[in-house]
């Protein structure tokens, strides 16, 4: 019932302007832009589930809950990840919903608040990462640390800043739940900010982590156990890039496989932009899936017709 589904991965930042003040209306707005595209290909056939990064605005709820701190409770990070689970899961369903509307396309559109299990035996649980919110002095970050517990580091000498762990994900919570919808011709977004990071004990309880999981891995891991034919991330760079930023870059079009995992050993594909990505295509190539697409959100329909962003595919 999956075999023509598509996973699609947008990027969180894809959904803020960095021209634009950072409120509600105005990501509202950006989002409906977003829509267009991917309503366009539900027009035409199309079959997707829908994921969603969250950087931008899981740091815009840790700012907002360490500026309330002295009047209100902190928010664990699992809380906040949920936030924003709920709240672009609304936007994206509601804009896209509208766009449907407007062509005259009756599909469903629905979010699911999504757990993902990660291992605590992860060796990211030992060595914390993944920089969240705000910048401080070396001197804010020893009381922080004194008072929280929390792990800071100097962010490239822009000034200290809490790190969370950023486990592997290992099962999704939610998946048989997805999947019926999924099955039923359903619009799914899910899997947001790469799931709420969770572990499950001995007896079977799930508890929350002060975690982040990459939406990427999340993706294909979903991408995965659903039987996708096919990953798209969107991304703010129109292709995948050899010698990126150098004068002998080179954007590759269509390439395979063995051609990532060779360029990834090369050192090609930085931490923390292009390599988490081409690390989940290859995750998922391995696994049965049939074509990884990167294209930037506004040239998705184009992509889907092979003429923008860079196609991986197994051979």
């Amino acid at each position: 019932m999956t075999a023509d589904l598509t996973v699609l991965a947008c990027g969180g930042n894809s959904l803020v302007d960095p021209s634009l003040p950072p409120t509600v209306q105005n990501q509202f707005a950006i989002t409906a832009l977003a829509m267009v595209p991917v309503a366009e290909l539900i027009e035409r056939g199309e079959h997707l589930a829908i994921t969603h990064g969250n950087g931008p605005q899981v740091g815009f709820m840790v700012l907002r809950s360490e500026l309330a701190s002295k009047e209100l409770h902190q928010v664990p990070l699992d809380s906040l990840v949920a936030d924003t689970q709920g709240s672009i899961g609304y936007m994206i369903q509601r804009a896209l919903r509208e766009e449907l509307r407007r062509k005259g396309v009756e599909t469903e559109v629905a979010t699911v608040v999504t757990e993902v299990e990660v291992d605590h035996n992860d060796k990211a649980f030992e060595e914390p990462t993944k920089p969240i919110g705000l910048f401080y002095t070396k001197e804010q970050a020893e009381e922080i640390q004194a008072e929280r517990g929390w792990n800071m580091v100097d962010d490239a000498h822009r000034g200290w800043r809490r790190v969370v762990p950023s486990p592997a994900p290992v099962s999704i919570v939610q998946l048989d739940t997805i999947r019926r919808l999924v099955g039923d011709g359903v619009s799914v977004v899910c899997c947001g900010g790469g799931g709420i990071p969770v572990e499950r004990d001995d007896e079977g309880h799930i508890y929350g982590l002060e975690a982040v999981i990459d939406k990427d891995r999340a993706s294909a891991l979903m991408a995965v156990e659903l039987g996708a034919k096919r990953l798209v991330i969107t991304t703010a760079i129109d292709a995948v890039y050899v010698d990126f930023m150098k004068p002998t870059q080179k954007a590759l079009r269509k390439t395979t496989l063995e051609e990532i995992r060779r360029l990834g050993r090369e050192g090609q594909f930085a931490p923390g932009s292009m390599r988490p990505k081409m690390e989940a295509a290859i995750y998922f190539l391995r696994r049965g899936g049939q074509e990884v697409i990167v294209c930037k959100p506004e040239d998705l329909v184009a992509a889907f017709d092979g003429d923008a962003g860079t196609h991986i595919t197994v051979e």
